[in-house]
This record gives structure tokens, sequence and C-alpha cells, in this order.
């Protein structure tokens, strides 16, 4: 999943979760804002909350993170959304394989 993940930040607390899902879909599978086929899409809770969207290649990923402006239209309102890449942190494992530990 390397390089296919953005984080994106903004998101309208205030709505039902399900409803931030699917706008956010809608508007990352648009070719207008840069998007394509999304492969997973997760809303973290938390304060304030955000959502982690895998895209199916990594082109598209990095096609809307060079978009400057990403605004999600719920309403008639406005949120400006904040994207950025996503970086996982390695599991212990991986930490472990990777100094010859495992």
């Amino acid at each position: 999943m390397a390089g296919r993940t953005v984080r994106v930040r903004g998101l309208p607390a205030e709505l039902p979760p399900d409803r931030v899902a699917d706008k956010l879909t809608i508007h990352f599978l648009r070719s207008r804002n840069g998007g394509g086929e999304i492969a997973d899409l997760r809303l973290l809770p938390g304060e304030p909350p955000c959502a982690l969207i895998t895209f199916e290649a990594p082109e598209v990923a990095q096609r809307i993170l060079k978009a400057k402006n990403h605004t999600l239209s719920v309403g008639g309102k406005k949120y400006p959304l904040e994207v950025t890449a996503h970086v996982a942190e390695p599991s212990l494992d991986e930490v472990a394989r990777s100094r010859g530990l495992l």
C-alpha cells in the first residue's frame, strides 16, 4: 500500500460517518479532482477526525497530493480538506526482520 494512501483532515465532525465516507468517495473518485479508483477508505475517530484513503494506483495518490485545493461540499457548506501522504508505521515484526532478528 506504500505510496497509494493519503491522509485527509478537515472532515465535518457534525455529520454522520457514513455520509462523510460517501462524500469523500464521490470527491476522490472524480477525475477533475485528480481522483480515481479507491481500494479502501477508513474514517479514523478522534479530535479532529481524519480519513485514510488508499487508491488502486499510486499515480492517483500522487495526483491527489499535487492538487492544491480540495474542498468537500455538503449541504451548501464547504469544508477545506488537508491532504497529505500517509506513511504507515512498520510493525514490530517488520522492524525485527529488517534488523535480522527474525
